[in-house]
């Protein structure tokens, strides 16, 4: 721990170094990230940029495009409109399936995050009892649909044994008001549900079935071999954001209230960025640093993805994993 917090303050103490030397030379490369979702507080580390400079620091002007799904970040990265997509395994997936040139550069969250949630009293314990429900998902671009055909798989299911219905991102209130049987959420969402009032419910964890990485940082083929330099520097300075959120977890509940859409709630703020802190640590990056890629791990999940039929390609992971932009640990 003591280790940790040192190595958490020289990267801030290099980050302010390099802050001076940038300020010296004030252009900055525009980096934009076509992110799934809004900006909301399990993303403080990036929203924070006007406080805190960590991209400003590695001569990067960071500037986070909005998306409906992880679908949507892909779409828009592949659209030229974003640089770097802010996305689920399955959409990428998806895309490569589709003959898409796709580079993987970072694994923001290698904890699965997602579950299916049914309320106590709906007697929906297990993925065999979704059968013939209606069960509610963000968008039909979006990873809780992906990983919602995970788990019915699991259960020997389909998506042609439910009714899909499409909530939005607030996907709870459906289900407080009896208008889906359950709901495909992560695990912030059914925290703030919790919050609001969402009462007991059965929890069932995707990751209990595939504990495949929850987010990533993919890039255009093109980006990757043109752009080394930038994309490292762009790294280095999410993995310095990371290591405060990490380390300052108060602070940054703090500034959420300004900078989240969803932020007003200090408190609920603070159990989301401790649950998006743990979401982005794993054995592989105690061991390698934050962003570590567990290439096994997203192979075992386009293997599955197949298996289901969400996809048709054999994919080799090992020819768009690659993991020579990280910063060291």
């Amino acid at each position: 721990m003591k280790r940790h917090f040192l190595r958490t303050i020289a990267a801030l103490a290099l980050g302010a170094l390099c802050a001076g030397a940038w300020a010296q030379n004030p252009k900055l490369d525009k980096v934009t990230i076509a992110g799934w979702g809004g900006p909301i507080s399990e993303i403080t580390n990036i929203l924070v940029e006007p406080d805190k400079g960590f991209f400003r620091a590695k001569g990067i002007d960071v500037v986070y495009m909005p998306g409906a799904g992880g679908g949507d970040a892909v779409r828009n990265l592949l659209s030229g409109q974003g640089d770097v997509a802010f996305t689920d395994p399955g959409s990428l997936y998806a895309a490569l399936d589709k003959g898409e040139k796709l580079r993987v550069i970072y694994d923001i969250y290698p904890q699965n995050i997602f579950n299916v949630v049914a309320l106590k009293s709906s007697g929906i314990s297990k993925p065999a009892d979704l059968k013939g429900k209606k069960i509610g998902v963000y968008s039909l671009s979006s990873g809780t649909l992906t990983n919602l055909q995970l788990l019915l798989n699991q259960a020997g299911l389909s998506e042609k044994d439910v009714t899909i219905v499409v909530t939005g991102l607030l996907n709870f209130s459906p289900l407080m008001q009896g208008q889906v049987d359950a709901t495909a959420a992560t695990d912030t969402g059914l925290l703030v549900a919790r919050a609001k009032g969402v009462g007991e419910v059965n929890v069932m964890e995707v990751r209990n079935s595939l504990n495949v990485s929850s987010d990533i940082f993919v890039v255009r083929e093109e980006t990757y071999q043109q752009k080394k330099d930038v994309l490292k520097r762009f790294l280095a300075a999410y993995r310095d954001s990371m290591q405060w959120m990490i380390a300052q977890p108060q602070e940054a509940a703090a500034l959420a209230v300004k900078r989240a859409i969803n932020g007003q709630n200090e408190a609920v703020n603070l159990e989301v960025i401790k649950l998006r802190n743990a979401s982005s640590v794993s054995p592989l990056t105690q061991q390698k640093g934050l962003g570590a890629i567990d290439m096994e791990a997203l192979q075992k999940g386009a293997d599955a993805w197949k298996k289901i039929g969400l996809i048709q390609r054999d994919l080799k992971m090992k020819d768009v994993v690659s993991s020579d932009l990280l910063p060291g640990k």
